[in-house]
């Protein structure tokens, strides 16, 4: 005989959910964010919403370890590094241990992807790679993936050529700028 069941509910759901990602700055500032609920109908709801979970956390000292906070019937999952708060909320039946999986799977690729200097200027001036990991990890509020090494390769992958190993794609793009830079000087 097979097991009856009802209808599923939100507590008894196989895939977790995330309803949102926010990287903020250490002013609570928006660096990139992401939601994936209606929760927050409005961009000044979202902005508030931000506000109050920065006003919140920014006493704790989640600097060397993820930290775990309920707030507003969610849980907020976050850690700080140098000038950068990262921040993955999810509904309060989710389970903080998936919820810190993700963020460090952020926090990771970021990580690798502005090769170890994750501050505020290095991620606004690699805005796009960081996009591209909230997409890689999240997409409808569904998990994807949470591995560092695997989003950051992804994203890699996407923004430059696959053929060569990364290292020397950067190096190829750098002396492309430079030669481009070279050209406007000497005729433009």
């Amino acid at each position: 005989m097979g097991v009856e069941s009802g209808p599923i509910t939100r507590g008894q759901d196989l895939n977790p959910t995330i309803k949102n990602i926010l990287l903020l700055d250490s002013e609570g500032k928006r660096i990139a964010v992401k939601y994936f609920t209606d929760e927050w109908p409005t961009n000044s709801a979202k902005e508030a919403f931000e506000k109050s979970v920065f006003t919140k956390t920014q006493k704790t000292n989640a600097r060397s370890e993820v930290e775990i906070a309920m707030f507003e019937s969610n849980i907020v999952v976050y850690k700080f590094v140098q000038d950068l708060h990262f921040f993955i909320t999810g509904g309060e039946d989710e389970n903080e241990l998936i919820l810190a999986a993700v963020l460090q799977g952020f926090f990771d690729a970021v990580g690798l992807l502005l090769r170890g200097s994750v501050e505020k200027k290095e991620a606004l001036e690699n805005l796009d790679l960081i996009l591209s990991c909230l997409d890689e990890i999240v997409d409808g509020g569904i998990i994807l993936e949470t591995d560092g090494n695997v989003i950051a390769g992804k994203v890699a992958s996407h923004s430059i050529d696959s053929g060569a190993p990364l290292s020397e794609q950067t190096l190829g793009q750098a002396l492309a700028t430079a030669r481009e830079h070279l050209t406007k000087s000497l005729f433009g």
